[in-house]
């Protein structure tokens, strides 16, 4: 998978591109990152990529010719590198909200280009003619879209292949399809008692079958106490059990 960033800051990115899951993975290989700061694409000496809104108002608009040049020069390099067509996707808090299935979609495809946009906004000729897809990594407002762009790129790599040493760490995660779009049970350790709490005896006992119980019991406990929407979006799809209904309305009586 190869993502390129058109973005003012690129050295943000080196998060991604060097620490923790993310840059093993791409120190192997696995995936590919491409910086592309619009300032290279401006023609004036002082590298404007801003300017004053049109009708007035607080805050400066980016300028869509910077832009237009660095997606042009993306697909390009792409092409030349036999890499396959991406999307060009805006980070918007205008855009539909980013979840597990986007993640998922994303690991799947041949890669992105990710536009941070700064400043109050970026001309919508830019996005009408040359943005895919715009999307928001929730209903706040950052500085930039380099926060977002991030933590995108990070919930897709971490889905690739061989990129977790443990496959089935991404399929037990919160959210993941196998589970049903549930927040993910608690998770215990050594020491088996910390500050007089000791780990559930279930979880020692070696017995999967309770194990695998009790997780999903204590995921939709979880669930149904903090995001009782995700619940009811689960039944609809058909995706509870009898099993899990019962249990639901344990919860329910109490």
């Amino acid at each position: 998978m190869r993502v390129d960033v058109i973005t003012l800051f690129p050295e943000i990115f080196s998060v991604v591109r060097d620490l923790g899951v993310t840059g093993r993975a791409h120190r192997q290989s696995i995936w590919q990152l491409k910086t592309w700061n619009p300032r290279a694409y401006t023609s004036d000496i002082h590298q404007t990529v801003d300017d004053r809104p049109y009708g007035g108002g607080p805050g400066m608009v980016m300028l869509a010719e910077p832009l237009r040049r660095a997606v042009r020069d993306i697909h390009q390099d792409r092409q030349r590198e036999n890499a396959l067509p991406a999307k060009v996707v805006l980070l918007s808090p205008t855009g539909k909200p980013f979840n597990q299935q986007k993640a998922q979609e994303l690991a799947n495809s041949g890669g992105v280009t990710l536009v941070c946009g700064r400043y109050e906004g970026i001309d919508q000729r830019f996005i009408d003619h040359y943005v895919d897809e715009e999307i928001s990594l929730g209903d706040f407002v950052l500085s930039g879209g380099e926060i977002a762009a991030l933590a995108m790129i990070d919930a897709a790599v971490r889905l690739l292949p061989s990129v977790l040493n443990d496959a089935a760490s991404a399929l037990q995660d919160s959210f993941h399809e196998s589970l049903s779009g549930l927040l993910d049970s608690p998770h215990y350790t050594r020491p088996e008692v910390f500050e007089d709490e000791p780990v559930p005896e279930v979880l020692l006992s070696g017995h999967h079958k309770n194990i695998s119980t009790w997780r999903r019991q204590m995921s939709l406990r979880l669930t149904h106490e903090r995001r009782p929407e995700l619940i009811f979006q689960a039944r609809s799809q058909g995706l509870l059990s009898p099993a899990d209904e019962k249990f639901l309305k344990t919860l329910s009586d109490k």
